[in-house]
Formats: structure tokens, C-alpha cells, sequence
């Protein structure tokens, strides 16, 4: 007898494919916790410095993966009448909530953060899809 008859032999997948969607919501999610970061860097005081992995060369000669600083841009503003908005921007463009509708006006500073947890919570549940 085989013992390869004896195994409970099958087609596996190791890796599932994610829906476009969940790719989207994942890059929507991880843009709104560094803007969260941002904003609580912001009202306590503190410095926000966010990394990318980028290809150096170093004095030997060899090319190698370092963290490097880049620029985060803030997605709250002040309009001119005083009143402060949270706006998501994908690709360039403001990110439209409803029909029409592409900012929350926000009280303060100090509501960003809750304003973005709520943004994604939305996001998980699917609302903006």
C-alpha cells in the first residue's frame, strides 16, 4: 500500500486574496491613524515625524534600507470665518462623505482625534464604499 493513499491529500491556497475594497478601506484606515497621530502630537505639544524604508548607500559603499523622514500633511483647516474642518484627501482630492458633502466641521483641535475615530469606524462598517 502507498502511504501516500493514506493521506488526506488536498488543493490548498496558503494566502487569501483580499477584495479591492478591503485593500482600499486598509489604506483609508492607516492615512486616518496618521492623522490621528498628528493630531495628538499637535495638541500635546510634541513633535510627529513620520518614516518610509528608502535605499542609501553607506560609507563602505553598500546600498542599504534606512527610515527616513517624510512630510505629513494635516487634514483639518481653518476656513477664513474662523471655523476648523477634518477633510480626507485620496489621490490628490477631497474624499466626499454623502453627495455634495466632502468635510466635518470640527469644534477644536482637540476633537480631531474623536472625529477620526468615528471616520473609522465608518470606514470598517463599509459606509464609504
Amino acid at each position: 500500500m502507498s502511504i501516500l493513499k493514506t493521506l488526506k491529500l488536498t488543493a490548498a491556497n496558503r494566502y487569501a486574496p483580499l477584495m479591492p475594497e478591503q485593500v482600499l478601506r486598509g489604506k483609508l484606515v492607516s492615512y486616518l491613524n496618521e492623522q490621528k497621530s498628528l493630531a495628538e502630537a499637535e495638541i500635546g505639544g510634541t513633535l510627529f515625524q513620520a518614516t518610509k524604508r528608502v535605499t542609501r548607500t553607506n560609507e563602505a559603499g553598500e546600498k542599504v534600507r534606512v527610515d527616513a523622514p517624510r512630510h505629513v500633511r494635516k487634514g483639518w483647516f481653518t476656513d477664513a470665518a474662523g471655523k476648523m474642518f477634518f477633510q480626507i484627501r485620496y489621490a490628490g482630492k477631497p474624499l466626499e462623505f454623502t453627495k455634495g458633502m466632502n468635510a466635518v466641521e470640527v469644534d477644536g483641535l482637540a476633537d480631531v482625534p474623536v472625529i477620526i475615530n468615528s471616520i473609522i469606524e465608518a470606514v470598517n462598517a463599509g459606509e464609504l464604499d
